[in-house]
């Protein structure tokens, strides 16, 4: 019997060290060639490591969470016999440039990569959830003294009916006598989940705490008249034939796209370690996405160069890609400016978090029916029922000044308000 050592590879990308997510073995378990036994989170994407020898599984780096310095142990296999010699190869090929890496990896960072983690230590018990003290000098039956306690009841304060005995009966009279203050609990009692935060969920934490300890945010808020604009939609959508059918979103995208030209410093990323702002000449579209692990944000790749029923096309496929963890890493890096929206869930305005290191986030709102005043043509006015919709901005106050984030959602509602615009060159 031999052990063979599995160092976790260069996944490229310029990183250092990777996230355990996901174990697919436990100790003891045997493995073949090319078997998937972990998944790994970069910054970017999740790669699955696969086994390269069939053995059993006796050492495993670390627990879901624990960080992984690349060249670093992440299993240990014990094979019958020898191990191939090309495996040997490939695995010191594999430490070698994870060394190179890591050496390119210390030149920017001050601190060198972290030691492997130790191996998973046994299981703690979860904690016994603390019950309610409930007077001993009150009588009543165990079950009675549990739902008692399930539902905040202090049986003290219960009267018996007969012999001071407190029954269940006692308990409904009780509920039923103070229905009407508010006492009806809302539901049973539930013990406490601790939940570890890892994954994407951990990345999405530890960006949305970088983004707002180190950008200004400043948000606008504008009424925007979608009246017309769902009316072309609608027409649009009853003409498409076999074309994807068109939501708000490609509409709302062709519009930001038309403006960036006469306001560059919004679709822009604000390198603050170098004090450089690069305004950018694509539109590199970045679509917040929720999906079952959290927040993603799938990019639409020169969002300026596409019509509506491409845009439709792409939002649909990177929705889908991001949801069902097929999105490539290049999909998921590189926006350049941020679309964020709830849909129906959108609320009345928003105050989104800026997309680090980009310096704008845009959000659509949802679409209300209210009367409204407008012109009757005769010079006067009158109530009509119109779709309204709010449209949000958050930017980077180091970067974009108010007047020019006013202006650019002014710009806005003018085209979006007057839709035939978004057709035209």
């Amino acid at each position: 019997m031999t052990k063979f050592t599995f160092n976790m590879p260069d996944i490229g990308e310029g990183i250092a060290e990777a996230e355990i997510v996901s174990w697919h073995v436990k100790l003891g378990d045997t493995v073949e060639e090319d078997q998937e036994i972990v998944d790994m989170m970069t910054d970017k994407a999740t790669v699955p490591m696969e086994s390269p020898v069939n053995g059993t599984i006796v050492e495993i780096a670390g627990e879901e969470g624990d960080m992984v310095s690349i060249g670093a142990m992440l299993v240990v296999v014990e094979v019958e016999g020898e191990v191939p010699d090309d495996v040997i190869e490939n695995a010191e090929s594999a430490i070698h440039e994870a060394e190179e890496a890591i050496a390119e990896a210390q030149e920017i960072i001050s601190e060198p990569a972290p030691p492997p983690p130790a191996p998973v230590p046994a299981p703690t018990p979860a904690p016994t959830p603390v019950e309610m003290k409930v007077d001993t000098k009150v009588l009543a039956s165990p079950a009675v003294r549990k739902r008692a306690t399930d539902m905040g009841i202090d049986l003290a304060e219960v009267k018996p009916a007969e012999d001071g005995r407190i029954r269940h009966a006692d308990l409904d009279a009780f509920l039923s006598y103070n229905a009407g203050s508010g006492f009806t609990p809302a539901g049973g009692k539930r013990d406490d989940e601790p939940i570890k935060v890892i994954g994407l969920r951990k990345r999405i934490a530890q960006n949305m705490a970088a983004s707002k300890r180190n950008i200004p945010h400043f948000s606008y808020v504008e009424e925007v008249d979608v009246t017309e604009l769902e009316e072309m939609r609608a027409d649009l959508n009853a003409n498409r034939g076999a074309k994807p059918k068109l939501t708000m979103m490609p509409l709302v995208i062709t519009a930001i796209c038309k403006l960036i030209p006469q306001f560059p410093m919004i679709n822009a990323r604000y390198d603050d370690e170098a004090n450089i702002v690069t305004r950018h000449g694509a539109v590199h579209l970045g679509m917040a996405t929720q999906t079952d692990g959290g927040l993603m944000v799938p990019v639409i790749r020169d969002a300026q160069s596409k019509n509506l029923w491409q845009l439709a096309r792409e939002i649909g496929r990177l929705a889908n890609a991001a949801r069902d963890g097929s999105a490539k890493s290049d999909e998921l890096s590189g926006s350049t400016l941020t679309l964020t929206s709830l849909g129906p869930l959108g609320g009345v305005a928003t105050t989104p978090v800026i997309n680090r290191p980009e310096v704008a986030i845009i959000g659509p709102n949802r679409i209300i029916e209210r009367p409204m005043f407008v012109p009757d043509g005769k010079g006067g006015e009158r109530i009509e029922k119109r779709k309204l919709m709010n449209i949000s901005i958050s930017c980077d106050h180091r970067v974009v000044d108010g007047y020019d984030a006013a202006s650019f959602i002014q710009e806005f509602k003018k085209l979006v308000e007057t839709p035939v615009l978004l057709l035209t060159d």
